[in-house]
């Protein structure tokens, strides 16, 4: 049996921030596995939340905070599967730079499945916990295959 990315990430659904002053160790944990600098749980950690299931892997990583660093891990993929790719987002609304541009607002998560219009994310730091969420497929820049079939 292979145990995927997907399957190690639903895991870790619920695992929330803590408001004010106290933080989460599980967060910090994924944060600081690649960076030294966030001290409270209370900062952007979707791409920690991706790296720190990839480490558990062993799987590619593009360690670093920054959710647009996975759009040059793996390969690229035209259609996601559940399983081992990651699907990179632009972060909000308004006039979003292209995803040749990797230090930009974005968004990182496991693939999750589609509806019509949306893909399913799961994901940290969606609604200051891990979840799945659905977005707009217009949010997609890519999508990466960690895993060599």
């Amino acid at each position: 049996m292979i145990v995927t990315a997907h399957d190690i990430a639903t895991r870790f659904i619920g695992v929330r921030e803590v408001p004010g002053a106290r933080d989460n160790h599980h967060i910090l944990a994924m944060l600081k596995l690649d960076g030294a600098w966030p001290e409270h749980d209370e900062v952007p950690w979707c791409s920690a939340f991706v790296n720190y299931v990839a480490w558990l892997l062993r799987l590619p990583r593009s360690k670093s905070l920054r959710a647009r660093s996975w759009l040059e891990v793996g390969r690229p993929v035209s259609k996601g599967h559940v399983g081992f790719d990651v699907v990179i987002l632009k972060r909000g609304g308004g006039d979003q730079p292209g995803p040749e541009v990797i230090d930009a607002p974005g968004h990182v998560g496991f693939y999750g499945g589609e509806t019509p219009g949306k893909v399913a994310i799961l994901g940290g730091n969606q609604q200051n916990q891990v979840s799945v969420q659905l977005y707009d497929e217009s949010r997609i820049l890519g999508i990466r295959a960690l895993w060599e079939e």
